[in-house]
């Protein structure tokens, strides 16, 4: 099925924003080149080291939307979101899934995260590294769905998640992945010893999209996917919310209810300067609240209030 390509270029400060407008509007997928790269062979997706910063100075931004998207509509709902933005950059083509995927996987290499868990495409060796018994190996083909790793905000997931497995917290647990998109963050939860997860999304495709990475896993059995309105209640051990600020928010309740009393939570998709908005919504039910940082994004974890 053809998709509309959205692309712009814009600078590394104003990247968030842009971001966040394309997701406010029902992006599919979005991601960000080095704008700067003299050939497209140089062109490196932006997923910082852990600790590290991206530097580059321009970006080169690319976002999906369906193929009957009306390109006007959607560059006014734009503007009616950040009309400080610059969106005359904005460009517009019809791009079909295999043209979207290729780019995607001929760009992609393995990454790690934390101390067990890679995340490895399908068209790629598997490093030395992680060819051992203890390694989480997810391969990935994300398709359309969001979350590939190569986004600051799954990467602090991932990195939480490595660091609650050696805790041994993990094991043998359930976990909700709530905002699956590709299903990233559920199936390494599964590689790094949960008994059982299950993937929210109120997007269709994207729950395709989890469902089928996760029988490529050889965890199909192991992961349920649904829609907000059809999954169990809970409540869970381990609960993980990729999704963005303002529908934290919202779903601040519902979620805590779906957190086990002493259970874990982690809340990303958040920018820096978000976070005490959503400590402070948050803090009814959570304790041992904590905040980490990578770019501009921002994670937060914490433990349910018993009782």
């Amino acid at each position: 099925m053809p998709h509309l390509e959205l692309s712009l270029r814009c600078s590394e400060a104003e990247q968030p924003r842009y971001e966040r407008a394309l997701a406010d509007v029902g992006a599919l997928a979005v991601t960000m080149l080095d704008a700067d790269a003299e050939t497209a062979n140089e062109h490196a997706i932006l997923e910082p080291g852990v600790g590290e910063t991206p530097l580059w100075n321009t970006l080169e931004l690319s976002a999906l939307f369906p193929h009957d998207t009306d390109a006007l509509l959607l560059l006014a709902a734009l503007e009616a979101f950040d009309p400080a933005l610059d969106w005359t950059r904005a460009a517009f083509r019809n791009v079909g899934d295999q043209d979207w995927e290729r780019a995607w996987m001929d760009r992609y290499t393995p990454l790690r995260f934390g101390a067990r868990t890679w995340i490895v495409p399908w068209n790629s060796e598997l490093p030395d590294e992680a060819a051992h018994a203890d390694a989480a190996v997810v391969r990935l083909d994300p398709g359309l769905a969001f979350g590939s790793g190569t986004h600051p905000t799954t990467a602090l997931c991932l990195q939480w998640l490595d660091a609650l497995a050696a805790e041994g917290a993990l094991q043998d647990r359930e976990v909700l992945d709530y905002g699956c998109g590709s299903g990233i963050l559920a199936l390494a939860a599964l590689k790094l010893g949960a008994a059982r997860a299950i993937g929210i999304d109120n997007d269709p495709q994207a729950l395709l999209a989890s469902a089928d990475n996760a029988d490529r896993n050889d965890v199909g059995a192991r992961l349920q996917v649904s829609l907000p309105q059809d999954a169990p209640a809970g409540p869970y051990p381990v609960v993980v919310a990729n999704i963005l600020a303002a529908a934290l928010d919202a779903l601040a309740e519902p979620l805590a209810e779906r957190v086990a009393p002493g259970g874990r939570i982690t809340l990303s998709g958040i920018l820096d300067g978000q976070q005490e908005d959503v400590l402070r919504r948050y803090r009814p039910w959570f304790e041992s609240l904590a905040v980490a940082h990578e770019g501009d994004w921002v994670r937060i974890d914490g433990v349910r209030r018993r009782g």
